[in-house]
């Protein structure tokens, strides 16, 4: 498998210097042209790659897509960096800065509480949609079509006795959500642990990410995080208004 995709990658960035032919590919890479044929498929089926009427092969379409994803992640980070680290500063508090990427929302960065209090989420491992303060804003701001396919998709697993488990009540709180602008997590993802998550917003008013403060009630109970709601969302106004 990792022979394969170290291939897999060798014709992306051969790709990436132009188009190729199949026999340019198999040269290159060193290895007969069957291999290189099979690797091809599976990236032109998945739109990695594309191959035009000269069967000469190009970078696909779903690259470009990924590309947007990633520059806009990145510049959402640089962006929030000084402001979420004046909120954890602040408030003492775990700060998190989330974004939406192929249907799943991605940590893209972690400020851990000034406490000895740690959180298992890590940066680049995807946060539960129906179950987190994060997920929930950033599902909530999907088109309806594809914000209804994901709740009817979701497996609801089971975190905590407080863990949304029926798709009625997620779309209820998704709703409530994109009402108040800003969701929660009462300790729904880690026992203990409650959260509170506002939306980023460009200039056109699209939701490009989600901060979050998550507390842990030995700290704080539910109400005394209400309390920090303020904090969050100026950070969220400011880093909304600053990216823009």
């Amino acid at each position: 498998m990792s022979q394969s995709l170290g291939r897999a990658l060798q014709i992306l960035t051969s790709l990436g210097e132009g188009e190729r032919s199949l026999d340019q590919l198999a040269g290159e890479l060193g290895v007969h042209k069957t291999t290189v044929l099979r690797l091809l498929r599976t990236m032109e089926a998945d739109r990695f790659v594309r191959r035009d009427a000269a069967h000469r092969y190009r970078l696909g379409s779903r690259l470009f897509a990924l590309a947007d994803v990633a520059r806009e992640q990145h510049v959402v980070r640089e962006v929030a960096a000084p402001y979420l680290r004046e909120l954890n500063q602040k408030t003492g508090q775990t700060v998190h800065l989330a974004a939406w990427e192929n249907n799943e929302v991605i940590y893209v960065d972690k400020l851990d509480s000034v406490r000895s209090v740690r959180m298992y989420s890590q940066i680049g491992v995807p946060a539960a949609l129906h179950c987190t303060a994060v997920g929930k804003v950033l599902l909530a701001a999907q088109p309806k079509r594809r914000r209804e396919a994901l709740i009817e998709a979701l497996d609801y697993h089971v975190y905590t006795p407080n863990t949304i488990t029926d798709p009625g009540r997620l779309r209820d709180e998704l709703d409530t959500a994109r009402e108040r602008g800003w969701a929660q997590d009462k300790a729904e993802h880690e026992a203990f642990i409650n959260c509170i998550g506002a939306p980023l917003k460009d200039g056109a008013g699209r939701v490009v990410g989600a901060v979050s403060l998550s507390v842990p009630d030995v700290l704080l109970n539910y109400e005394q995080v209400l309390e920090l709601l303020p904090e969050l969302l100026a950070t969220a106004n400011a880093i909304s208004a600053d990216y823009n």
